[in-house]
């Protein structure tokens, strides 16, 4: 099928005699076409569902590579060599110091607590606001060494260096991202064939809105004739005056209230009823601010 626009198929429409025989029933169209807008809408959910966890579980990963280093991930800064590791008396801690207090960390890092091993400090990496310093000390030192770190202002990082963990961690990002690009190519082009089943078959349904309303309005036998409108919106009142006069006999009872939405159903709100059969048909629907 030829790739048109939505104002070009509305102008153009033909009512799809293979997806939806007019010798059935008006029961049995509607359930052919409730049937496939359900399956559309269904389909939609699980895509989208399955689409968007994939997409949080990305962000959530790469939320931990940005932001201070109060709160970062540190895999991707430290190296093996940054760390004392396989002792059983040493350790190394990682500590956020401001900027401002480099000076402050230097003088006094090693007497925070007992067991500091002297000159152990080294800038690892740092960022706009602080740096991220390593200490080495023993092991039994280290809760006391976090509350005098505390207590002057620089925040130890709850971090252990485990190669595994970090390259698992890697894996997993790059499986993600790559999952991620994997499903939005065929998600798109689903959503471009699926869109288009959809406005056919709402078209469809504007259509037979307006012959079950006109006959149910009119009698039989069948006797009116539809048409589209498209009126600029300053003329909007001024068309809706002269539709009034010349339609009004059909029903004096019908007085002319603008609708801000069309309401879907098939009966009419007292807030769009006209002497006429109106529906609106949005065709703006892909244009997103």
């Amino acid at each position: 099928m030829e790739a048109i626009d939505l104002v070009t198929y509305i102008t153009r429409f033909q009512w799809d005699m293979a997806k939806y025989p007019i010798k059935q029933s008006l029961k049995n169209i509607q359930e052919i076409m409730s049937k496939q807008v359900s399956q559309i809408d269904n389909d939609l959910k699980a895509r989208a569902s399955a689409y968007n966890s994939l997409k949080g579980n990305l962000q959530s990963l790469e939320r931990k590579n940005v932001g201070n280093l109060l709160t970062r991930s540190l895999a991707d800064i430290v190296k093996k060599e940054d760390f004392i590791l396989d002792s059983e008396y040493l350790t190394t801690l990682l500590v956020v110091v401001p900027k401002t207090s480099y000076p402050d960390w230097q003088k006094t890092y090693e007497t925070l607590s007992e067991m500091v091993v002297p000159r152990s400090t080294k800038l690892i990496f740092e960022d706009q606001d602080s740096g991220l310093f390593s200490v080495t000390l023993f092991r039994k030192a280290i809760d006391d060494f976090k509350q005098k770190a505390r207590e002057n202002k620089f925040m130890v990082r709850d971090f252990q260096y485990n190669e595994e963990e970090m390259k698992a961690d890697k894996e997993e990002l790059t499986r993600l991202s790559t999952d991620k690009k994997k499903q939005f190519g065929p998600l798109v082009r689903w959503l471009k064939v699926n869109f288009s089943e959809a406005f056919i078959a709402w078209i469809h349904i504007k259509a037979l809105r307006v012959f079950t309303e006109s006959v149910l309005r009119y009698g039989l036998p069948v006797n009116f004739q539809a048409m589209l409108l498209q009126p600029s919106k300053k003329n909007v009142k001024k068309l809706r005056e002269v539709l009034q006069d010349l339609y009004k006999h059909l029903d004096s009872s019908a007085t002319v209230i603008d609708a801000p939405m069309d309401i879907p159903g098939l009966n009419l709100s007292q807030q769009e009823y006209y002497p006429y059969v109106y529906y609106k048909i949005d065709c703006n629907l892909l244009d997103f601010k």
